[in-house]
């Protein structure tokens, strides 16, 4: 502990090390997965007053049959607990049923495996991954690594506290409104959700009638991230997109890149605003051109995200006992689940036309991309909350406008399918993590990781053991 935070860094087997130079430290036989393993787990217990795991498998890690051929070979990590893993329960962060042991591995969980990872077990969550923060009705909160009297963001949190803290290089994460980016953001760490279709299609997002979830990664480097997407591409490529290869620094072109201050729905605070403003001088000292762009996603476009939203809520309540569980309970669902199926329930006469705009946004999105090659904006509109701000107990409409002001952008992603990047390139005057969020056109992850790259390199991310 340092100051407050909490972190588990330490001169054991992993040290401060990533997960490129963990997997190269196996290869030369310096490092044993074994090894690895055990000081992950001993970092695990550590930071356990976080709260960021749900199931632990440290005692018997899961690898792929494969695994000595991924190029991520024994580098210790954690799988989100929504998503399937062969005899290992899927909670979903629900208390609204008994989790059990699940009888297949999902497609993505298969991919993760395949670049050589160790699973070493799977991470919190907010119940269904609904709420910007992972917190709980009746269950204590994951907390923030940086202060631990705020948020870690959502829905990733455990995942991104466990990278965090050292006490894995990289983690799983998935992202239906932003919660690859959210977490990234509040935790000090690079957080890339990718294109829709660049990875295997996410088993709760191809059911939905637009799908706006992805998986993806958590990291503590660029060069993990490239190296995860680099790795997936040998185990699935989707032909309709450019592949990203492996990136391995920063692009030689000059970009146009448009700059955003402000949330489409409400403005940012000033050392949110000021944290993107930085960042763009230093593209602009790079020989990028900086101009002011403007997201065409405002207010409607929130209501109408909030309103899918609640679809989303409708579809897990009046279907878990047939597609979670035969014990799911929609009464034991929490305040803000139950509050977002009432609010789509009120409104649902509306969600013809609400689907119908929010798959014009990809054409919409696209369009922005014909006067710029990126776009520069805050991942959130405000500093990371204390916990409790954004709790599933406040009054559900508080609670709602609450989630409006907090995250306005990273979902126009979601929905029109388009890449982004978290960064941490900022701090607030406390000390949290200030993520900037970069975006760019379908298909184009290898330019926002070669920007990613050079703004690392330009000046190395806060580490939280320093």
């Amino acid at each position: 502990m340092t100051d407050g935070r909490v972190h588990a860094f330490g001169d054991d087997a992993l040290g401060e090390h990533d997960a490129v130079a963990l997997a190269a430290a196996v290869r030369s036989g310096e490092r044993s997965p074994a090894e690895l393993a055990a000081a992950s787990a001993a970092r695990a217990a550590a930071v356990e007053e976080l709260r960021p795991v749900a199931f632990a498998l440290h005692d018997a890690p899961r690898s792929a049959p494969g695994a000595p051929d991924g190029p991520l070979y024994g580098v210790p990590t954690y799988l989100k607990d929504n998503v399937d893993l062969l005899g290992v329960p899927t909670g979903h962060g629900s208390a609204a049923f008994r989790a059990r042991p699940a009888r297949t591995t999902a497609p993505f969980a298969e991919l993760y495996l395949a670049t050589g990872v160790a699973v070493l077990g799977k991470t919190r969550l907010p119940e269904f991954g609904l709420n910007a923060t992972t917190e709980y009705a009746a269950a204590e909160p994951v907390r923030n690594p940086w202060m631990p009297t705020h948020s870690s963001g959502a829905s990733s949190g455990g995942s991104a506290v466990l990278v965090a803290t050292g006490v894995v290089p990289i983690a799983h994460a998935n992202d239906g409104g932003g919660s690859i980016r959210i977490p990234a953001a509040a935790c000090g760490l690079v957080g890339l959700k990718p294109t829709r279709g660049r990875l295997v299609p996410n088993e709760q997002g191809r059911k939905l009638p637009l799908d706006i979830v992805t998986d993806g990664v958590i990291t503590r480097s660029v060069r993990d991230t490239a190296a995860f997407y680099a790795a997936a591409e040998r185990h699935h490529r989707n032909p309709a997109l450019p592949p990203v290869g492996l990136v391995e620094g920063p692009g030689g072109r000059k970009l146009r890149i448009g700059l955003v201050l402000d949330s489409p729905v409400s403005p940012s605070d000033e050392q949110t605003r000021q944290a993107v403003r930085e960042t763009a001088a230093r593209l602009e000292a790079m020989g990028h051109q900086v101009t002011p762009a403007t997201l065409p996603f405002g207010t409607d476009f929130s209501r109408d995200f909030l309103l899918y939203w609640g679809f989303i809520a409708f579809v897990i309540a009046s279907t878990g006992r047939l597609v979670v569980d035969r014990s799911f309970r929609t009464r034991d669902l929490d305040p803000l689940t139950r509050g977002l199926r009432r609010s789509f329930l009120d409104e649902y006469r509306k969600g013809p036309g609400v689907i119908r705009r929010l798959r014009q946004a990809e054409r919409t999105y696209a369009g922005i991309f014909r006067e710029h090659d990126a776009v520069l904006s805050p991942a959130l509109a405000h500093t990371t909350p204390p916990l409790g701000h954004l709790s599933p107990t406040v009054p559900f409409e508080e609670l709602r406008e609450r989630l409006l002001r907090y995250v306005a952008i990273t979902p126009v992603n979601n929905v029109s399918g388009g890449p982004a990047i978290t960064l941490p390139t900022g701090a607030s005057a406390d000390g949290l993590p200030i993520g900037v969020h970069l975006s760019a056109a379908h298909g184009q992850e290898r330019l926002l990781l070669e920007l990613a790259f050079a703004l690392e390199a330009d000046r190395p991310w806060r580490r939280i053991q320093d």
